[in-house]
């Protein structure tokens, strides 16, 4: 089940460097569309976002299995491309999220871990 995700985020291009954070990009949609070929990757989406005074210029929202994606990360070609978007694009990093029942399950588990706190 796809519940859970990578959440790859970044900011905006190293001025001076457009070109290569463009390239760098492209590489990690192609590898990412390849891995979904696979069956590693369920799904994944690059989001933009609108100019905001933030850091945040967009992210990839990756899902899949756990140990699939635990696997994806360890990859020597995600460490790769990793290595060269950090480089390359201010901002940029990988965080592991969750979906859908997995959320569920996580806020009633914080409920019951916390239930003699009130």
């Amino acid at each position: 089940m796809a519940d859970f995700g990578l959440f790859i985020g970044y900011g905006f291009p190293a001025r001076g460097r457009e070109e290569g954070a463009v390239k760098v990009f492209q590489e990690m949609i192609g590898f990412l569309a390849g891995q979904q070929q696979q069956g590693t990757v369920a799904s994944f989406e690059p989001v933009f976002v609108q100019p905001h005074g933030g850091d945040l210029g967009g992210f990839v929202l990756v899902r899949g299995e756990r140990a699939l994606l635990d696997a994806l990360v360890a990859s020597d070609e995600f460490q790769r491309l990793m290595n060269r978007a950090q480089l390359i694009v201010d901002n940029f990093g990988v965080v592991n999220c969750v979906f859908g029942q997995e959320s569920q399950r996580l806020i009633e588990t914080f409920l019951s871990d916390t239930a003699d706190l009130r």
